[in-house]
């Protein structure tokens, strides 16, 4: 790991207000919004730990950008083959980070930024990581180098050296599944597959061993097309999907992923790409592939938005990210495909 602090794109934040709704009879409320721009052009993930937030550059990328809380950028990971996914632990003392191009997942101190460890996946047979989730000494990840080959391996961090595996699952998803976990429940793990139309998810119940068994898996076309991203609450109960389709971002009981939500139905409008719930459950933040509507919303556990965020420019799928305290959403803008000119931004939402 290298860790850089000279940086060539100059920090500019631009402070706008936006309205937040608030509940009738009170004077609505100016949310604060800054905007930073970032020596990245495309942006893959993002996850705050408390004073650092981090900003991955995706599979053809190979940096993790760092910011302070307030976004202002303080030095950037290096190096590394293809950064996608990143994972906080539950203390938020690591980072874990897929490295699709790399075969690999690397163990960063988020207090001192250095790598302590790199688990090779691609000596199990599991080559491309790119999601990542996290249940209690189970480090999940989602991967998959071609058509048919995605699967979910584990890498077992209770083991010294730690061990990493396929599960009984793998070669059922045509490409790296999407994977969340839920903080306060070590018994879940979500799978979703990205872009297919229509969604499929399934829910596993892990066991004492690391072993996967289905619990149950989304009926066809109950959940829409084209997920973006996907998200648990801190208890496991409730299941969240942000897909193309349909225009909203519905939450399922976990248990039971039916035709008609019965959980809460979050008023996003079209193309939803993005979601997030806050580490004590009462916020959830959604996001859309949006050309003239808000970017970004914020709504309480029920489905009552309380806010929302114009970002100027086109949201990165499954690129926002609450504080630990609740205090802030980051969300992150970047170019449609890697490999553009115009840098990647972080936008630091005061909620």
């Amino acid at each position: 790991m290298r860790l850089r602090t000279a940086l060539s794109v100059p920090l500019v934040a631009l402070a706008v207000a936006t309205s937040a709704l608030t509940a009738p009879g009170t004077a609505q409320a100016a949310i604060a919004q800054t905007a930073v721009p970032l020596p990245i052009t495309f942006a893959d993930d993002v996850v705050s730990s408390g004073d650092r937030v981090f900003v991955s550059s995706g599979a053809t990328g190979t940096d993790v950008v760092v910011t302070d809380r307030a976004g202002v950028v303080t030095g950037t990971l290096g190096n590394l083959p293809g950064p996608a996914d990143l994972q906080l632990s539950n203390d938020r003392s690591t980072l874990y980070v897929a490295l699709t191009a790399g075969n690999a997942i690397a163990a960063f101190n988020t207090g001192t930024l250095t790598e302590f460890a790199r688990y090779d996946t691609a000596a199990v047979g599991a080559g491309c990581p790119q999601t990542l989730a996290l249940t209690g000494n189970n480090l999940w990840f989602g991967y998959g180098c071609g058509g048919w080959q995605g699967g979910i391996g584990r890498v077992n961090l209770g083991r010294q050296p730690a061990v990493v595996s396929t599960t009984s699952v793998s070669g059922q998803f045509y490409g790296q599944p999407l994977l969340t976990s839920a903080l306060r429940n070590n018994t879940v793990l979500v799978a979703g597959t990205p872009g297919q139309s229509p969604a499929e998810a399934f829910v596993y119940t892990i066991g004492s061993g690391g072993t996967l068994t289905p619990r149950n898996e989304a009926e066809w076309n109950s959940i829409g097309s084209n997920m973006r991203d996907l998200a648990l609450d801190p208890t496991g109960t409730t299941l969240f999907f942000a897909c193309g389709y349909p225009y909203a971002v519905n939450g399922y009981p976990a248990g039971d992923i039916r035709e008609e939500p019965v959980s809460a139905v979050l008023q996003t409008g079209a193309y939803p790409n993005a979601v997030e719930v806050s580490r004590d459950g009462t916020l959830i933040a959604a996001g859309i592939d949006g050309n003239y509507e808000p970017d970004v919303y914020v709504f309480t556990a029920t489905g009552t938005q309380v806010g929302s965020f114009e970002l100027g420019a086109r949201l990165s799928d499954a690129a926002i990210a609450w504080q630990p305290n609740g205090a802030h959403v980051y969300a992150v803008t970047s170019e449609y495909w890697p490999g553009g000119t115009t840098p990647a931004v972080l936008h630091v939402l005061t909620v």
